[in-house]
């Protein structure tokens, strides 16, 4: 199957959405996860067992929907058994997309992920299907069958915005946006703060373009916040759009979701690297196994995500001083304390407060200094 992709804001969540009810923690590993009180589903044997995936974009778009069918790829070479699996690309937010899953349990889906959340559409099927457990990247529900997943992009991000603070010789930085949701508010947040440990005075200036795959507009939004004095560039993207134009205009620029350097060499500094393959062969195991229950779960930085390797034209002493944070991090500590004020210089986090993850994952408003996402 395959359909007309409509890029929408639910690829990676929406706007002041609220957080799942129930009680939450962060366990010892990283991994943010609560459950429901249902018990698991049944068992399945594996050469009985079908899991779809439906996608928001292509597979060959070497970004987000790349590294989620590099998730399936391991799944079916951890289960050679399987039955089956199905797997959609270019699930527009819609009632197709309702369609699509409801044709993945009529196929006999024992299992089915959501790579971008398409919410009420999927939970409609959800609802009637309470035999397939579903999970939903960047979703904010919890049934009895349904959990979701994410990825807590804000910490590599921030290390990353250290880099950009020692790089940057304006204390410009620009940023190419999606769409104003969580995700970019976490991310440009989570930049600029990096960034301003080692320049107190940087800013972040930002363009949002409306698409997660967009390279003409990408490109546009990254000249134009070159020509207005940025010196270093970073965004949500799907693609290499603003690496190329960094790379022409002698700028530093940072990516997201896979190492795309060759599209810059030059320029490249890092990227926010995601790799769920583990999760998914974790989950499909449980579902297998019958002892799959729907929960939430945020994989932290070096569980599923992490920076790339630092580029070639970055100073050595500028990678390592990112990396003391980035080690600080996996420690245990958090840059996500107050006090903080937003953008109109009201306090959001008092003195002292620690930021959690699910105020993290669900954060809806800009830092002081950051500008353009917020009218």
């Amino acid at each position: 199957m395959s359909m007309n992709s409509i890029r929408n804001l639910s690829r990676r969540g929406f706007l002041n959405m609220s957080a799942a009810a129930g009680s939450s923690l962060l366990l010892p590993q990283g991994i943010l996860s609560s459950a429901l009180a249902a018990g698991p589903l049944p068992a399945v044997a594996e050469e009985e067992a079908v899991i779809g995936f439906g996608h928001v974009g292509p597979i060959t778009d070497e970004g987000w929907t790349w590294s989620h069918h590099q998730g399936l790829l391991a799944v079916k070479e951890a289960f050679p058994k399987l039955k089956t699996t199905l797997e959609v690309e270019n699930v527009p937010y819609s009632a197709d997309a309702t369609r699509t899953y409801r044709q993945f349990v009529s196929e006999g889906a024992n299992m089915i992920f959501d790579t971008s959340s398409t919410g009420d559409f999927l939970h409609q099927v959800v609802k009637r299907a309470p035999e397939v457990a579903f999970m939903e990247c960047n979703g904010h529900a919890l049934m009895d069958n349904l959990g979701w997943y994410y990825l807590a992009h804000w910490y590599p991000t921030y290390v990353m915005g250290v880099a950009a603070g020692h790089l940057s010789k304006t204390g410009q930085l620009g940023y190419v946006a999606s769409f104003p949701v969580a995700s970019v508010y976490a991310s440009t947040n989570a930049f600029l703060m990096g960034a301003r440990t080692v320049n107190p005075d940087a800013t972040l200036q930002t363009i949002v373009i409306n698409s997660w795959f967009d390279p003409q507009a990408a490109t546009q939004a990254g000249t134009a916040l070159i020509d207005n004095g940025c010196d270093f560039l970073f965004g949500i993207m799907d693609e290499a759009g603003y690496l190329q134009v960094a790379e022409k205009r002698g700028v530093w620029a940072a990516m997201w979701n896979t190492d795309i350097r060759r599209y810059g060499p030059n320029a490249y500094v890092s990227s926010v690297i995601i790799d769920f393959k583990d999760f998914y062969v974790d989950q499909v195991g449980k579902r297998l196994a019958g002892t799959w229950t729907p929960g939430e779960h945020i994989l932290p930085m070096g569980g599923g995500v992490d920076r790339d390797k630092w580029g070639q034209n970055v100073p050595e002493e500028v990678g390592k001083a990112a990396d003391e944070v980035r080690e600080k991090i996996l420690g245990g500590w958090s840059p996500f304390v107050g006090e903080l004020k937003d953008k109109d210089g009201k306090v959001r986090v008092e003195a002292g407060q620690k930021m959690t993850e699910l105020e993290l994952y669900n954060w809806d408003w800009s830092v002081d200094g950051v500008s353009g996402l917020e009218s």
